[in-house]
C-alpha cells in the first residue's frame, strides 16, 4: 500500500528553532520610551535571477505528491474513461487541474491561464504544460451522472486511504451531516436550472458531510425547485456504506426537512444511528402541550469552549440597544426547557425517543412586552444514552455544515456554475470540492511524532484555510531542482551550484547522508518539496520531438 512521503528528520530542528526564535522576538519584556518606531526597515536589495524563482503557493506541489502517494491519480485514470486518445492529457490531468486552480486562489475557469503562464507552478507539478481554460471547460461537458458518480467514487476510495492511516478510535463516533442549498445564478442559458422558493434562479446541490473532518462525502446537483430532501435517501446510505469500515458508529444529522420517517426502522435495524430534526407539526405540537409542568425541566447549555483563563465581561449589545430606542419589535429569549417522550412516526413499526425543546420568547417593543411566545422544537433520535442536553447540543451541532456550505460556495467557489447544464456544472462542482478535500487530507496526514495523535496543527488545517498559500522559492540546477518556503534562512549559494555543474558526477550535498535509516513515512508541515528531475533525460527529449508530459522525478 502507498504510503505519505518521507520528511527529512533535520525539517523539524529547523523548523522549531524558527518557532523558538519568534517565541524569544515576542516575549513580554519592560520597555524604556522608545526613539524610533518598531517598523524602522532595512537596507533591501532586490534582484532578478535567471536561476531562482517564486510562487506564492508553495504548498501545491506537496499537495500534488500527497496525490500521487495516495493513488488519487491512478484512481482516476483507471475508472474514469472520457477521452478516447490521450493527446496529451489524462483524465487525471484535467480532475486537477481544476482542483489545484481552485486550491492557489482561482475563482473561475479564466484563472487557469494565469497557472499557465507561471512557471514555477507548472515545475512544482513536474508539468510541462497544463489544459487551458477552454479545454477545461470542454472536460466538464463529457461528463455523464454515471461519470460524476464513478468520480466521486474514486476520490471516495483515495479517501479510505486517508482514514485508515490515522490513529485508533479517530472515527469511534462519526457524524454524517445532510443539507441542501441553493445555488444562484444570474445566466438565462443554465441547462437544467429553476426557480427556488426564495425566487433565486439556479440549482439545489444535495452535500453529505462528515462533521468529524468536514469532509464532503457526496454532492448532488439538482433543480432549484426540487424539495430539499428530494433524492437523498440514496445518497445517504452510500455515505453510510463509505464510513462504516473505519467508523466505530455512525450518527446521521438532519434538519426537519430530513426525518425520512420511512426509512427510520431500517435505519435503526442496521445500527445507524440519527438525531433527526421533526416538523412542529399540529399532533407534535399537541403532545407537547399536554405534557404536565413537571416533566420540563431546564435546560443547561454545554459550554462551546473552555475557558483557559479568567472569563472576561461581556460588551455591550450594541444592536439590541439601538433596537430598544428606536422601538423596533425585539425577540428576546427568556427561558429553556427541555423533556423527553416516546413517540412513534407514523410510517415507523417502532417507538423513538422525541426530545422536545420549549422556548419562551419575549416580545417587545422599546421597554414595553407585548406579550409571551412559546415555541417547540422537535428531536428524533434512537440515541438513547445520551442525556437531553447533549441531543440537543448534538443536534444543533449540525448547524457547523453551514459553515461548509459556505466554504464551498464562496471558499473553493465550487457553486460558481461556470458551464451550460445541470450535469456539467455538477462534475464541476465535485472537482472544485476535491480541492476542499485535499486540505482536509493533507491536515489529516500531519502526525505528532511525539504523541501517536494527530498534530493540532493538522487539525487546525482540516478546520480552517488551504496550505497553498506558503510562498516558496525555487532553486534549478542542472542535476537537482529544489523548492523552499520563502522564509528559509539559508540557500545554496550560487558558487555552490557552479561546482556542481562543473563536476556532474559529484553527488548533490543533499544526497551524501543516504545511508542513514530511513525517516517515517509521514507527511509534514515542515515538508519540503525536495526531488529530482532527470533534466537531462527531459533534454535529450525535448531534441529528438518527444519531451514527456511529466518530467520523471523521485523523492530525495
Amino acid at each position: 500500500m502507498k504510503t505519505s512521503f518521507r520528511v527529512s528528520r533535520n525539517y523539524p530542528k529547523v523548523m522549531r528553532n524558527r518557532k523558538r526564535r519568534i517565541e524569544r522576538r515576542l516575549a513580554p519584556r519592560v520597555w524604556a520610551a522608545q526613539e524610533q518606531p518598531m517598523l524602522r526597515g532595512r537596507n533591501l536589495h532586490y534582484e532578478l535571477s535567471a536561476r531562482t524563482r517564486a510562487q506564492g503557493y508553495g504548498g501545491v506541489g506537496a499537495i500534488h505528491l500527497m496525490t500521487q502517494r495516495l493513488g488519487l491519480v491512478d484512481e482516476i485514470d483507471e475508472h474514469l474513461h472520457l477521452l478516447k486518445v490521450h493527446l496529451p492529457y489524462h483524465e487525471s490531468d484535467h480532475v486537477l487541474n481544476l482542483a489545484y486552480n481552485v486550491l492557489v486562489g482561482g475563482e473561475r475557469l479564466e484563472d487557469i491561464e494565469l497557472r499557465r503562464q507561471d512557471e514555477s507552478f507548472l515545475d512544482g507539478l513536474g508539468a510541462q504544460r497544463i489544459p487551458d481554460p477552454t479545454t477545461a471547460g470542454d472536460f466538464t461537458r463529457r461528463f455523464t451522472v454515471e461519470d460524476i458518480t464513478q468520480l466521486q467514487g474514486c476520490i471516495n476510495r483515495t479517501r479510505q486511504r486517508v482514514w485508515r492511516q490515522q490513529p485508533a478510535g479517530f472515527l469511534a463516533e462519526a457524524f454524517i451531516d445532510v443539507d441542501g442549498t441553493i445555488a444562484g445564478t444570474y445566466g438565462e442559458c443554465k441547462g437544467g436550472m429553476a426557480l427556488s422558493y426564495k425566487g433565486v434562479w439556479g440549482y439545489g446541490p444535495l452535500v453529505v458531510s462528515l462533521a468529524n473532518t468536514k469532509e464532503v462525502l457526496y454532492l448532488v446537483n439538482r433543480p432549484a425547485n426540487v424539495a430539499s430532501h428530494q433524492d437523498s435517501v440514496s445518497w445517504i446510505d452510500r455515505a453510510v456504506a463509505l464510513v462504516k469500515p473505519v467508523a466505530g458508529q455512525i450518527t446521521l444529522r438532519g434538519d426537519t426537512d430530513f426525518s425520512h420517517t420511512a426509512q427510520l426502522d431500517r435505519w435503526d435495524a442496521a445500527g445507524l444511528k440519527f438525531i433527526l430534526g421533526l416538523d412542529a407539526h399540529p399532533q407534535a405540537v399537541g403532545l407537547a402541550q399536554a405534557l404536565s409542568e413537571r416533566r420540563w425541566q431546564p435546560l443547561e447549555r454545554l459550554p462551546k469552549y473552555e475557558i483557559l483563563t479568567e472569563p472576561r465581561t461581556r460588551r455591550e449589545r450594541v444592536k439590541e440597544a439601538i433596537v430598544v430606542q428606536k422601538g423596533y419589535l425585539n425577540q428576546k429569549l427568556v427561558a429553556e426547557h427541555v423533556t423527553e417522550v416516546s413517540y412513534k412516526p407514523h410510517q415507523c413499526a417502532r417507538k423513538y425517543r422525541l426530545v422536545i425543546l420549549r422556548k419562551n420568547i419575549s416580545m417587545q417593543t422599546g421597554e414595553r412586552v407585548l406579550f409571551d411566545e412559546v415555541r417547540y422544537f422537535f428531536y428524533l433520535t434512537n440515541r438513547w444514552d445520551l442525556n437531553v442536553a447533549t441531543i440537543v447540543s448534538l443536534a444543533n451541532g449540525r448547524c457547523d455544515q453551514e459553515n461548509v456550505i459556505e466554504q464551498l460556495k464562496n471558499g473553493v467557489n465550487a457553486m460558481r456554475l461556470p458551464v451550460d447544464d445541470l450535469v456539467s456544472n455538477w462534475a464541476y462542482m465535485v472537482m472544485a470540492a476535491l480541492a476542499w478535500n485535499l486540505k482536509a487530507w493533507y491536515g489529516l496526514l500531519v502526525p505528532d511524532r511525539a504523541q501517536d495523535r494527530l498534530s493540532a496543527t493538522g487539525l487546525q488545517w482540516v478546520a480552517e484555510g488551504f496550505l497553498c498559500d506558503v510562498p516558496a522559492v525555487d532553486s534549478v540546477g542542472d542535476r537537482v531542482k529544489r523548492t523552499w518556503w520563502a522564509n528559509a534562512k539559508r540557500r545554496p549559494t550560487e558558487s555552490g551550484e557552479r561546482c556542481r555543474r562543473r563536476h556532474p558526477k559529484t553527488p548533490p550535498k543533499a544526497n551524501r547522508n543516504t545511508s542513514r535509516s530511513a525517516p517515517q513515512p509521514h507527511s509534514s508541515v515542515e515538508c519540503v518539496l525536495r526531488y529530482r528531475i532527470r533534466e537531462n533525460h527531459v533534454e535529450n527529449q525535448h531534441k529528438i520531438g518527444r519531451a514527456p508530459a511529466h518530467p520523471q522525478h523521485s523523492l530525495v
